[in-house]
């Protein structure tokens, strides 16, 4: 089996998306409240972050926990409809270079994933008319059909990445060799690496200096 695995920050989508959320949140008609609480307790991280003291991938973490922690013990109902809202508005946004591979790769019988370090309920809400075989992102924990607050947000990022897909992956002879893989940023490496047709979308500088030395495809 031949697979085509897709990032989606910066590659299907071709903006951030956390920035979009941090927006979505703060001018929400119902949850804008919250956003102060999300903002006070991620700013130190931040600070340090951008003074190089604390690590970007901790960061990031630390960042998606928070995010989700603002809505407090809310109902998973209310929570994937916040997600819906706005994922309904980055669907009109994908990338119709990156779309157009998808087809293809579909049409050619390729297994397609879609892998992120997004939400989950995003996820499955921007690709609700979009065809891929498995959409794996960072889970929402939820008990008893609310947000759980004991539990922590599974932040899918860097090897992680790898890691989720071998293990969706386990019990399927995959022919990497012919597959392909698609990302835009130096952590999405290791999946670039694991096929033998992997595709640097409008390349960060240090994931483009791999790319080019290593002559494979690059969109921009």
């Amino acid at each position: 089996m031949k697979v085509a695995i897709f990032d989606f920050d910066g590659t299907l989508f071709p903006e951030e998306t956390f920035p979009l959320l941090m927006g979505h949140l703060k001018n929400h008609p119902i949850h804008s409240q919250k956003y102060r609480n999300f903002f006070v307790r991620i700013l130190p991280i931040y600070l340090a972050y951008k003074c190089k003291l604390y690590p970007e991938q901790k960061m990031k973490e630390y960042s998606m926990r928070s995010y989700i922690a603002a809505f407090g013990s809310s109902p998973k109902e209310e929570i994937e409809l916040f997600f819906s809202q706005i994922g309904g508005i980055m669907s009109q946004n994908l990338s119709e270079s990156m779309l157009h591979r998808l087809e293809q790769h579909k049409k050619d019988g390729y297994y397609t994933m879609l892998v992120s370090g997004a939400y989950e309920p995003l996820l499955n809400s921007v690709t609700k008319n979009i065809n891929f075989d498995c959409v794996i992102g960072s889970n929402i924990p939820f008990n008893d059909e609310k947000l759980s607050k004991k539990a922590t947000v599974n932040y899918i990022y860097g090897e992680r990445k790898t890691e989720f897909i071998n293990a969706h992956l386990s019990n399927s002879d995959i022919d990497w060799e012919n597959s392909f893989a698609y990302g835009d940023s130096y952590t999405d490496l290791n999946v670039l690496e694991l096929v033998g047709n992997p595709v640097a979308v409008n390349p960060e500088p240090r994931l483009f200096e791999v790319a080019n030395h290593k002559k494979w495809e690059i969109i921009k």
